[in-house]
């Protein structure tokens, strides 16, 4: 029996399980997926927003300005790449100037610090590649860039490190209430927790519905987005918006973390929960609109695309609480824009949601906060490198040319808490695939990796979801990699 079971190990699931590591409870992290961060946590703008966008009063002002004051300290202690690059919302025409010095007023309510209107020639004196059309911008400094999937991992390998368990592949079928708690049926068998939190993203409304009846649904909405590579990463310094709609913040442009540059998203409702699919007409959409923000967008410079679902709730704001008339049951649900800025402080809202419905939550001396620090080859010293290559030769061998990772940092990431399972699952931990080639080189070298690491058969090695095999079998014989398949199998069975 579990204290408290969590369902969804997305960046909210994610932030809940470490925030409740802190203390002497059982908790279980349920995830379906065959990873971490595997929904809408993987494909976002990876920003940190300032917080002048949402309604005063609302869930989502609160927690955004919240959750934003955290970020520092969070990704210092889980050594997640976060920088505080700061927002411009532009305006193109007076109704725009408008609109800016509404954000600007709601900002002021919601608590936002040390925002600034700025006029055209204080614009284009901090980013000149922006359209010279611009009329003015909200600058908001607080704004930042993050790794949204690098910081639903991190938090999950520490809250594991602290006591929490994680089951993968363990998708939530029914749920029945017992006299002290629930019983969670699942893939892979029941679980028993005295509270549960519903953290389910996409399928939140659906497991609402298995203890409670229906009171919100959640809407997919499919965004796009365009990758360019990093020779053009510098592009633009800040996080650029254009002024907000009732469909979302409009086609953005920004630098990520990682040197990059991406353009998007396009807003499309969906019935269906899995379409991550890109299409000609959605990533021609931001590519146009994109030019409304600078004319000189480098398109020759794209090198990949991707798509994202966002869990849009029907009620117009987030979904905290427990429900009525399931004691112990609380819904973390409708979580879009700005969940990620949101998550940290949410996530201590929870806990305050638990002690109000009778959880003991009574803080252990033992939790550690610190992650141990990933291996970043590349930034280490000659004298770090020419140390860390003396200990594990496998460091000085280079298995991505075009981010220039090692062997020794795959294996890491591999053998870590809440480890990469899959080719996605590594190149979201430590980026083999996600330089110009997009893994055209590195690809078949990250399968090999993780067939030795997991001893398994290279063709039971997985792109990421379950059931998405690469290979299906050698099409020669090469007796040497047959026989060591054969070992493997063997001492599997053994």
């Amino acid at each position: 029996m579990y204290d408290v079971a969590i369902i969804g190990a997305g960046v909210i699931g994610c932030a809940v399980a470490r925030e409740l590591s802190r203390y002497d409870v059982k908790v279980v992290l349920l995830e379906k997926d065959t990873d971490i961060a595997n929904g809408t946590t993987k494909a976002n703008s990876a920003i940190v927003h300032g917080g002048y966008d949402a309604k005063p009063g609302s869930l989502k002002a609160r927690f955004n300005v919240e959750g934003n004051a955290m970020f520092d300290k969070l990704c210092k202690e889980l050594d997640v790449p976060f920088q505080r690059i700061g927002s411009l919302v532009l305006a193109f025409d007076h109704e725009d100037m408008e609109a800016i010095q509404e954000l600007y007023e709601r900002g002021l309510i919601n608590g936002v610090p040390n925002m600034e209107i700025l006029d055209r020639e204080q614009v284009l004196a901090l980013e000149p590649n922006l359209s010279k059309h611009v009329e003015g911008a909200l600058h908001a400094p607080s704004a930042g860039i993050v790794g949204p999937w690098e910081l639903a991992i991190a938090m999950a390998e520490n809250a594991i490190e602290n006591g929490v368990e994680l089951k993968l592949e363990s998708k939530v079928t029914k749920i029945e209430k017992l006299e002290t708690g629930y019983q969670i049926f699942t893939d892979k068998g029941k679980v028993e927790a005295t509270y549960v939190i519903n953290c389910a993203g996409l399928y939140a409304d659906e497991v609402h519905n298995m203890v409670a009846e229906p009171s919100f649904r959640i809407i997919p909405r499919r965004g796009q987005y365009n990758v360019f590579d990093r020779s053009v990463g510098d592009f633009v310094q800040k996080v650029i918006f254009q002024c907000p709609t009732k469909k979302g913040k409009g086609v953005l442009i920004t630098p990520t973390v990682h040197g990059n540059l991406i353009v998007g998203p396009d807003a499309e409702e969906l019935d269906c929960k899995e379409s991550m699919e890109t299409t000609m007409e959605g990533l021609g959409f931001i590519r146009e609109q994109g030019r409304k923000s600078t004319e000189n967008v480098p398109a020759h410079a794209i090198i990949t695309a991707f798509a994202g679902l966002r869990a849009t709730p029907s009620t117009g704001d987030f979904i905290i609480e427990e429900v009525t008339g399931s004691n112990g049951f609380i819904d973390v649900a409708g979580i879009e824009s700005p969940g990620l800025t949101a998550a940290p402080a949410i996530a201590i809202y929870v806990l305050e949601l638990l002690k109000n419905s009778g959880a003991m939550l009574q803080e252990k001396a033992s939790f550690h906060p610190i992650r141990r620090k990933a291996i970043r080859f590349m930034e280490l010293t000659d004298e770090e490198k020419a140390e860390l290559i003396q200990k594990d030769p496998r460091f000085g061998k280079i298995i991505c040319r075009c981010e220039s990772i090692t062997e020794g940092e795959i294996v890491d990431i591999i053998r870590r808490k809440a480890g990469a399972l899959t080719v996605d699952g590594v190149k979201r931990r430590a980026r083999p695939g996600t330089g110009r080639c997009q893994g055209g080189f590195c690809g078949p070298r990250v399968m090999e990796i993780l067939a030795r690491e997991l001893e398994i058969n290279i063709t039971e090695v997985l792109k990421d979801r379950s059931g998405s095999y690469i290979l299906t079998g050698p099409t020669k014989i090469d007796t040497e990699i047959e026989e060591s398949f054969g070992a493997v199998a063997a001492a599997k069975e053994q």
